[in-house]
């Protein structure tokens, strides 16, 4: 069976990187080695922005920022083949989008008109970039993808309840394509941020009254402090490279002690 190369033989797409945990993933990902990836987003100017700290952080980094709206299949497929095109390989597969209008908020109080967003954001995208780098990994014989839900998908939340539904999607669809792509040598782990301070998301949680309140309170059982997007992108590191070569299927939380999910 062929095995990932090391961080510095391997290609990597950084599917949701503009801004982050994805973004900061990807510096660290060029940082350890991985000196070939792709950037995506879907915001042309936050990708340019991107690949600059990346070269920044590790000279002589091919990074070049491909946009796409992976929520659409032909964007993500469009994502893989121009990856491939480039570099003529993809090895790791980092799944990180993220935003929306969701915020935590009683049940009687979602607009059903809403919920379709969180749905596509969230786990379409994992899905379609999924879809389309899963034959490439198959035809090579090995590959990595490393998806991010979240604790709300492990642990029942007021306010979450559609949250925490689609974030178990993207878990479940994790786990089991594990289990299925083990044959092929594809490993797919998921990682599980709670409230991550130094994003884009975290302001938007703070700015609304009953978010706010579940977060001040949630923050106070951090014993070890909130994760902010520097602590939770080593895991993916980790997870993408030889040294998890027998770690599959988990779903693996970064999150100062909130919870022991």
């Amino acid at each position: 069976m062929t095995v990932v190369p090391n961080l510095h033989d391997a290609v990597a797409v950084m599917a949701g990187s503009s801004s982050g945990i994805g973004r900061e993933a990807a510096c660290q990902l060029a940082e350890a080695g991985c000196r070939r990836l792709v950037v995506n987003g879907r915001n042309a100017a936050r990708c340019a922005e991107a690949v600059a700290e990346v070269r920044r952080r590790a000279p002589g980094a091919e990074a070049h920022a491909i946009v796409a709206d992976t929520s659409d299949a032909q964007a993500a497929e469009r994502l893989m083949a121009e990856t491939r095109a480039r570099f003529g390989r993809i090895d790791i597969l980092v799944n990180a989008a993220s935003g929306g209008w969701l915020t935590p908020r009683p049940f009687e109080r979602i607009p059903m008109d809403k919920v379709m967003e969180p749905i596509q954001i969230h786990f379409l995208t994992a899905l379609h970039c999924c879809a389309a780098a899963y034959p490439i990994m198959q035809a090579q014989k090995g590959g990595v993808i490393i998806n991010f839900s979240a604790d709300a998908a492990k642990v029942a939340t007021p306010g979450e309840t559609v949250h925490g539904a689609v974030q178990a999607a993207v878990l479940m669809f994790s786990r089991t394509l594990a289990i299925e792509g083990a044959r092929h040598g594809i490993r797919v782990n998921c990682v599980t941020p709670s409230i991550t301070k130094d994003t884009i998301s975290y302001d938007r949680m703070m700015a609304d009254e009953f978010s706010r309140k579940l977060f001040v309170k949630a923050e106070g059982r951090a014993r070890l402090g909130v994760a902010a997007a520097r602590n939770i992108a080593p895991l993916v590191v980790f997870l993408a490279s030889p040294q998890a070569s027998h770690l599959t299927g988990q779903a693996i939380s970064v999150n100062g002690g909130i919870s022991a999910a």
